[in-house]
């Protein structure tokens, strides 16, 4: 009982530095994209990439074990506003230049990345566990 009440308080702590990081990062991203090299694209940017990507990770393995924040009837809930995500990461770098203003569209385009990669691990991860447990009835 101990352990699992750690492993919860450690989920909840892990997923609000993952999301405040993401935020942090995102809005620095907005600010770069229109230089000549957006963060991300930096060695620096790469590796926080990396490190929110895996923040997420361990999100979605301690979801899938059922010792995270993420409960077994928030799943489907999460799955789908992770896809949304995901898909706002990838349209509002596009979009940028079309009708929303430049301020404001990098803005949506900075945070959404950085959100959707620190959600993708997860989502990934906890499509598999819906898919196997659909599989398994």
């Amino acid at each position: 009982m101990a352990e699992e009440d750690m492993m919860l308080k450690a989920g909840r702590r892990l997923f609000k530095i993952g999301i405040l990081i993401a935020l942090i990062v995102g809005l620095y991203q907005a600010y770069t994209l229109t230089t000549a090299e957006p963060f991300f694209s930096t060695n620096v940017g790469s590796y926080i990439a990396w490190i929110i990507a895996i923040i997420g990770a361990i999100i979605g393995i301690l979801a899938f074990m059922g010792k995270g924040t993420i409960t077994k009837k928030e799943i489907p809930a999460f799955l789908m506003a992770g896809i949304a995500l995901l898909i706002m990461g990838g349209i509002f770098p596009l979009s940028t230049y079309a009708m929303i203003p430049s301020y404001i569209g990098d803005i949506f385009a900075g945070v959404s990345m950085s959100l959707a990669i620190f959600v993708a691990p997860a989502v990934g991860i906890l499509a598999i566990k819906a898919i196997w447990d659909i599989g398994k009835d």
